[in-house]
This record gives structure tokens, sequence and C-alpha cells, in this order.
């Protein structure tokens, strides 16, 4: 198994969407590229930590590749807007293949026509992730009532 760190907005959301595909066996919502430690939900919403909210994904190589999840990455999400540090787009890398080849389609996105403006999403290699607590693992999932079914 590996895993990757992705930040898309709202990390409830993209746990939920990537917690769907075929070959990822788990998810973890917490906090990374930020300068604090151990830092909890309130940290990062006071805007002062520098952490985005992210998903930790793992999943089976052998079920769906890196460049797989980095395509389903790049469609869930406009990674051209800037909406805060706590919401930014991110890839946290697991190692130097990964954000070479995190760099690569980034850099094709960047000279496609699919955005009117550059992307603007951070990737950090050996991002060190923090799990947020417990009340927001799986929210969605704990909830579905309260969001309607989700498809």
């Amino acid at each position: 198994m590996e895993k990757v760190l992705f930040g898309a907005g709202c990390f409830w959301g993209v746990e939920e969407r990537f917690g769907q595909l075929a070959g990822v066996v788990a998810t973890c919502v917490g906090y990374a590229g930020g300068t604090t430690t151990d830092p909890t939900y309130e940290d990062v919403c006071s805007k002062n930590t520098g952490h985005a909210e992210v998903v930790q994904v793992e999943y089976d190589p052998a079920q769906i590749d890196f460049s797989q999840l980095l395509e389903f990455f790049w469609s869930s999400h406009n990674p051209t807007l800037q909406h805060s540090s706590q919401y930014r787009s991110l890839i946290g890398c697991a190692n130097s293949e990964q954000a070479a080849l995190a760099h690569k389609h980034l850099e094709q996105l960047a000279h496609s026509d699919r955005y009117t403006q550059p992307p603007t999403t951070e990737i950090v290699e050996s991002a060190i992730f923090y799990p947020a607590e417990e009340y927001h693992q799986q929210y969605y999932a704990k909830h579905r009532k309260g969001f309607g079914k989700r498809t």
C-alpha cells in the first residue's frame, strides 16, 4: 500500500470523493503544509498555522496508480482558485517519485487549455501529516441524513 495527501477544499468532501475510488483502501482527514506541530481544527481555522485541510489517501497501486489519483484530484476541484491557506490545493507526496510525477502533471496542466488561470497547487515532498480530531473522520458517512445521498 502507498499513501499520498490531497488538499482540495474542505476535507469532508475530499475524503468522501476519494473514498469512493476503487483501489483506495483507507482515508483519514487531517492537516499538512504548515508550521504548527500537532494542530487542532481550531488552530487551523485561526489561519495562523499555515496548514491546509488534507486527506491522507492509502491506496493499492495494483488497483489504482498514482497518475490516476492525480487525474482524479485535478478533476475534483479547480486548482487555480486561491480560497485560503486552509483550503488550498495541495499534494503531499510520500517520496521523490510521487513528487516528480506530481510536478510533471502540474506542468502539463499549466500548459494545457483546461483553465484560464495557472494552477496554484502546492506540491510538498515528505509532508508531515497530522490527523484531525475523530469527529471529522468519515464525516459524511456519519452524518449522511444531514447531507442527502451523494452519488
